[in-house]
């Protein structure tokens, strides 16, 4: 393996650990300057897009005092807190997941999981994000909203 594809293979490992995602570590590899022939000069393209903001919003639906928040009831809260907030889009996704409270108790739960994705330049981002957690704690009595961010590369 040549020094250029070890620091090549380096790079992208690094972008990896850091978590930028299979289109920013692409981007970030060179090209190769070797002959067409040999294996490692495989030229990458960098993926088309622009690096922005990815939040992930994990919603539990068991109710403190027993029984499961409805979908009808979920898409009530997504149109009244979060799609002024984000009117551009959002992904809703379910599953199901477990986690454990602050009592200690592992509850195994049918979730919600709310993604956006937004340029850096959107100011208010963060502050609408919280807004949404606070806003689904109070109004369903819950103990927490779990939040992810991380960068992606996104192109539309």
């Amino acid at each position: 393996m040549s020094f250029t594809s070890r620091r090549t293979a380096l790079a992208v490992f690094a972008a990896a650990a850091l978590g930028l995602g299979g289109g920013v570590a692409a981007s970030a590899v060179p090209t190769a300057s070797a002959a067409p022939s040999a294996p490692e000069t495989v030229a990458l393209q960098a993926s088309p897009g622009e690096l922005w903001k990815r939040t992930e919003l994990y919603f539990g639906t068991t109710k403190p005092g027993g029984g499961e928040l409805t979908d009808a009831e979920f898409a009530a809260f997504t149109d009244k807190a979060v799609t002024p907030r984000f009117p551009d889009g959002f992904t809703e996704l379910t599953g199901r997941g477990q986690w454990r409270g602050s009592d200690g108790v592992i509850s195994r739960e049918r979730s919600k999981v709310i993604v956006v994705v937004y340029p850096f330049t959107d100011r208010d981002a963060n502050r609408e994000i919280e807004e949404i957690r606070t806003d689904y704690k109070k109004a369903f009595a819950q103990e927490s909203v779990l939040r992810t961010d991380s960068v992606e590369k996104v192109s539309f």
